[in-house]
């Protein structure tokens, strides 16, 4: 089988992961990296035998695949150079700044037929697609997801940094499309919100109540499913999930069991997933619709936030002052 012929645009702290495990897959080829910094560019493809770039039309007509892995304010304008030329690719998570923008990509792809795959890296986690196959009808969902301050990634807030990953899960979880949320948070460190708290309301009734802070004192990526008479906790850091429910002594306990998860590189898997899909020209477990819906939902709780609005906001309504 020819390999597929790939290149990765951003090759800072994620993106070189990406280069790495392109480069150790066998079914694609790594042709070339890109970068605005040279520096950082020579020294991902001198570790990995591939070619430096810093203009990343050096790709175009050289790979049938990209990885694009630059900050979120450049997502659309790259993503698009690269769709215009035929190429499919894999986006980091958020799809874009703006539901427009994310329209446009979608519109693009799907006129040429190409492979548009969002980097919602967990839908590939043990812990979440374990419990997914044991569920029936979830409905409380709780998330958290925490972690100690860094400068990277504060070019945006918390919900479109760290949160959003949750969103995306919630709305997989519950099977049902989100109806209104509340939500609250606040900006400590940088001008951006840096933690923030949701509940949302799902058509079938189902709710989510979603929380993320980028200025904890710990990293924390927990997530809690109240299934009828059991509860599921997946730990996403260690991958490892479990089920909870009422013993059968006359005393009121909760019995665990331990749910078998393979630890797995969720990076290489959704990379895997993404060649896969190209070679078959399949649609990606996260396509850009899905994407943009946890955009929309994202945009929504930051207006509520950013607008201090009490009380819940339907989904896809611009909030306003109240």
């Amino acid at each position: 089988m020819k390999k597929i012929r790939v290149g990765v645009i951003g090759v800072g702290y994620l993106g070189r992961f990406h280069a790495e495990k392109y480069a150790n897959h066998p079914n694609a080829e790594l042709i070339g990296v890109a970068d605005s910094d040279t520096a950082t560019a020579g020294q991902i493809a001198k570790k990995l035998n591939t070619e430096a770039f810093t203009d990343i039309s050096r790709l175009f007509g050289k790979v049938d695949a990209v990885s694009i892995v630059v900050p979120t304010v450049l997502h659309h304008r790259v993503a698009k150079q690269c769709l215009e030329q035929g190429i499919h690719i894999l986006l980091e998570k958020p799809i874009t700044t703006n539901l427009d923008q994310a329209d446009e990509l979608i519109r693009i792809s799907g006129e040429r037929g190409l492979v548009f795959q969002v980097g919602h890296i967990e839908r590939f986690n043990p812990a979440v697609t374990a419990v997914k196959e044991l569920l029936k009808s979830p409905r409380y969902l709780s998330a958290e997801r925490s972690a100690p301050f860094t400068v990277r990634c504060t070019d945006v807030n918390v919900v479109l940094d760290l949160m959003i990953h949750d969103l995306d899960i919630v709305m997989d979880l519950a099977g049902s499309e989100p109806r209104e949320v509340s939500a609250a948070g606040a900006s400590v460190i940088t001008k951006e919100i840096d933690a923030a708290a949701a509940r949302i309301v799902f058509m079938n009734g189902c709710i989510a109540d979603v929380t993320a802070s980028r200025v904890s004192d710990e990293k924390k990526r927990a997530l809690r499913i109240f299934d009828g008479n059991t509860l599921y906790t997946s730990d996403f850091q260690s991958q490892k999930a479990m089920l909870l429910r009422r013993g059968d002594d006359p005393v009121p306990e909760l019995v665990s069991r331990d749910i078998s998860t393979d630890k797995r590189d969720t990076l290489k898997e959704e990379i895997g997933a993404f060649i896969q899909c190209v070679e078959n020209r399949t649609r990606p477990l996260v396509s850009g619709a899905e994407a943009r819906k946890a955009l929309a939902l994202a945009q929504t709780i930051t207006a509520c936030i950013e607008k201090g609005i009490r009380g819940f906001v339907p989904i896809g309504e611009a909030p306003n002052n109240k």
